[in-house]
């Protein structure tokens, strides 16, 4: 009687399993712990050696050693807090600067809070349970050689960190149990894998429809049985291909048109939603003025409303030109070139957005220019400078400047949109036009972004064929766009 392809495949399964699993769970439940804790002593010690060696250098306080030290304490999660001996802080890499530089006093000082009746030696790694928290750390603390005093600590519990160190410690030895395992497996299955070959030979050449092909082998029973199935199923292959063929191609259109309709509304969604906020946020300001009756004239309260109503306007324009630019995309929408100023419509833009200003305390500077004649399309223009500058709002640090400039060239003209700040990541220069991008989601969170702002840039400066990009600067952040200068005699 022959025996079932089932049995015999599932006993060398079964035997390869429970073996690897066995030896993994062994080797974890060893060695784990402490190939995870001298990981955690490497850290700590690598962190020390950095802060001294930058304590030597006299480079504490320099932009570059703390960017890098704060990025190696995020990496590993540690905490690190540097102070001179006036307990004035140096450096710091934690979110509880207090409760850090208290542990660190209370070090120094010998004031027991951890389960050991002693203080730990200064400049020695050692781990400690602290019984406030009940949890176990491994910390550094003492004096650098240029006489700060320093804490370095790191939780034992650190989720990430654990679960990292441990696939890396399984695949070790995962690699040479699925190696072995697999030795095995191989031995053992080729003279049962035989018969399977020459029907996966027969099912590529029905890939190719090809169907005279039969199977007239011999083997387990299983095999056997699929043999005559495929044979079946070739013959019915081939007297329905012609109708699947048709069917399947009819299913693939209706498939595609589905998706690119379903990608257009979301498309849509996200840039309605991203491009009404700075209208309604006008909107509501000016009205909220109106309520508490900031000014009691008539004329300011004309002027009030005006803003609301040219504002709403904006907003039910702006909705009709989303639905153009969706299309624009698709090349279904035509871009109407026209002769404007676009020195005007800059600062008639930032007129009206003068109260998102103010609320921001931003200072904006605009160089004084002549008009600038230029052909483009007026709104999709205005739509781009509003992306920049609303962007340049949500990220303006420092000093809390925008400084907009107008470069003229030959034939064309250059408006530039800088705003101090952080840089942009060069890694990510690249890939901040696609659509839902964001360097800090954090940070876009925060602001109510959505991702899709430089997308919309880039879809309006490509439909009119020009120029624009983003360049670092060491105190912040430059976008441009480009545009075609209105000659004399045009």
């Amino acid at each position: 009687m022959k025996i079932s392809i089932r049995v015999q495949i599932a006993l060398v399964t079964l035997t390869l399993l429970i073996g690897t699993l066995f030896s993994c769970w062994f080797l974890n439940n060893m060695f784990l712990e402490r190939y995870y804790e001298s990981e955690k002593y490497k850290n700590v010690q690598t962190a020390y050696d950095k802060l001294n060696q930058a304590g030597i250098d006299e480079a504490l306080d320099s932009e570059e050693f703390q960017e890098s030290m704060l990025e190696y304490a995020y990496r590993y999660s540690m905490n690190i807090q540097v102070v001179d001996v006036n307990q004035r802080l140096v450096f710091a890499a934690t979110l509880n600067r207090k409760e850090l530089q208290d542990k660190l006093m209370q070090y120094i000082f010998r004031l027991p809070f951890w389960e050991q009746g002693e203080t730990p030696e200064p400049d020695k790694i050692f781990k400690i349970r602290d019984i406030r928290n009940n949890t176990e750390y491994i910390e550094m603390y003492g004096q650098l050689d240029s006489d700060q005093w320093y804490i370095i600590s790191t939780a034992m519990q650190d989720v990430r960190d654990s679960v990292k160190l441990s696939n890396r410690f399984l695949a070790y030895i995962g690699v040479w149990a699925i190696l072995l395992g697999g030795v095995v497996v191989w031995l053992l299955t080729t003279r049962i894998v035989k018969p399977i070959w020459k029907l996966a030979d027969i099912s590529e050449r029905m890939t190719h429809l090809d169907f005279e092909a039969k199977y007239e082998g011999k083997g387990v029973k299983e095999i056997s049985m699929l043999g005559e199935n495929i044979n079946k199923l070739s013959e019915s292959l081939e007297r329905n291909i012609s109708d699947l063929k048709t069917a399947n191609n009819e299913l693939q259109k209706d498939i595609e048109r589905k998706e690119q309709n379903e990608e257009m509304r979301k498309e849509f969604l996200a840039n309605v939603s991203h491009e009404l906020k700075t209208p309604i946020a006008l909107i509501q300001g000016y009205a909220e003025g109106l309520k508490e009756s900031i000014h009691d004239d008539t004329e300011s309260r004309d002027y009030y409303c005006e803003v609301i109503i040219d504002e709403a306007e904006k907003m039910n324009t702006m909705v009709k030109k989303l639905l153009t630019l969706n299309q624009l995309e698709f090349g279904n929408d035509v871009v109407s070139m026209e002769r404007f100023d676009i020195v005007t419509l800059i600062r008639n833009y930032l007129q009206s957005a003068n109260i998102l200003i103010k609320q921001s305390d931003i200072q904006v500077r605009m160089q004084e220019e002549e008009p600038i004649y230029v052909w483009a399309d007026e709104f999709k223009t205005e739509e781009v400078f509003m992306n920049y500058f609303t962007n340049a709002v949500n990220h303006c640090s420092g000093e809390r400047i925008i400084d907009i400039r107008f470069e003229k060239q030959e034939e064309r003209v250059r408006v530039t949109v800088f705003n101090t700040g952080e840089q942009i990541p060069q890694e990510s220069i690249e890939h901040i036009w696609e659509k839902f991008y964001k360097v800090d989601k954090a940070r876009t969170r925060e602001y109510g972004g959505n991702g899709v702002g430089l997308s919309i840039v880039k879809a309006i400066m490509d439909s009119m064929n020009q120029r624009y990009g983003v360049e670092n600067y060491s105190n912040g952040v430059c976008f441009w766009f480009e545009l075609e200068v209105v000659k004399d005699n045009q």
